[in-house]
């Protein structure tokens, strides 16, 4: 689960909202999961509270990690791997 770290470009692979590209917000290792800002959204009723007027929030849902692909900063190409197979260039070097 090292591959996938916050902040990374990433684009959905398989589903319903595959070819997306998002950011990583959030990594699950426990799970094998990671939420995309933007992708696997559900909607949800909330019933109004104290702290919450109510109504309805999206909320996004987490992916299982072999449905995200890493996308390479240099030549844009997508990625399962720390290291491009296309351009051999390392990921870790550009944030």
């Amino acid at each position: 689960m090292e591959k996938l770290k916050k902040g990374d470009q990433a684009v959905v692979l398989s589903g319903k909202d595959a070819g997306k590209r998002a950011k990583i917000i959030r990594v699950l290792p426990d799970k094998e999961k990671v939420v995309l800002e933007g992708v696997n959204v559900a909607k949800k009723h909330q019933r109004a509270n104290q702290k919450f007027q109510g109504g309805i929030i999206e909320k996004p849902l987490p992916l299982h990690r072999s449905k995200v692909g890493l996308i390479c900063p240099h030549c844009h190409e997508v990625t399962r791997r720390r290291v491009c197979s296309e351009c051999g260039e390392p990921l870790d070097k550009v944030k």
